[in-house]
């Protein structure tokens, strides 16, 4: 079982950036290379936070389950349909008998016709759109009063990268869950595009 992260999403007036920290903990740090960042369809990201195992298996279930759904379809799924399916996934999951607890935590974010649209789905199932910017993982705390302090309504996705970098940063400085490097992806109307991905070596040498 492996735990403690910091993700984050930002709204910006072209797009949304999602970026997440590489640590992964389970009373020990056994991952420094952990990816959260991942792409479910041409226009659609997520981030992890929660029970690895849980959390990968969900992700992979709403990447095919989405694809079948377009193909399906003849057409790209619109966001709210990609985050009500998670959502529906996750509510099943934490509710199945265990002897690990399946806790995971996601932001979905994504383009469809309608534009733009980032969703928070709580590791109890449940869902809401948000305007702005999300947090999740042990690290938020501190992710938040980045971005409470900074976040301004109509950004760029330039300024959004350099906002969640200091929001990361800040959560690796303070949460002992969160750390070794940090992963960026942006979504755009042309897409999904890694922005920035970058290892932090915590060694001396003499």
């Amino acid at each position: 079982m492996k735990t403690g992260t910091t993700t984050i999403g930002v709204k910006c007036k072209d797009g949304i950036v999602l970026a997440a920290d590489k640590r992964a903990g389970a009373g020990i740090i056994v991952d420094k290379r952990a990816q959260k960042v991942y792409k479910i369809t041409d226009f659609i990201a997520l981030t992890m936070a929660g029970t690895a195992s849980d959390a990968q298996l969900i992700t992979k279930l709403i990447s095919a389950e989405l694809r079948l759904m377009e193909i399906r379809k003849g057409k790209q799924v619109t966001v709210k349909e990609a985050a009500n399916l998670l959502s529906g996934i996750v509510y099943q999951n934490i509710r199945r008998p265990s002897m690990i607890p399946g806790i995971s935590h996601f932001i979905l974010a994504g383009k469809d016709s309608k534009g733009f649209h980032i969703y928070d789905v709580y590791p109890d199932g449940s869902l809401s759109e948000c305007k702005d910017f999300l947090s999740s993982g042990s690290g938020s705390v501190m992710a938040y009063g980045v971005l409470e302090t900074l976040y301004s309504e109509n950004i760029s996705i330039e300024e959004g990268v350099k906002l969640v970098v200091k929001g990361i940063n800040a959560a690796i400085q303070r949460d002992m869950n969160s750390g070794d490097g940090i992963d960026v992806i942006a979504i755009t109307n042309q897409g999904i595009k890694t922005v920035l991905t970058k290892e932090i070596q915590n060694k001396i040498t003499i």
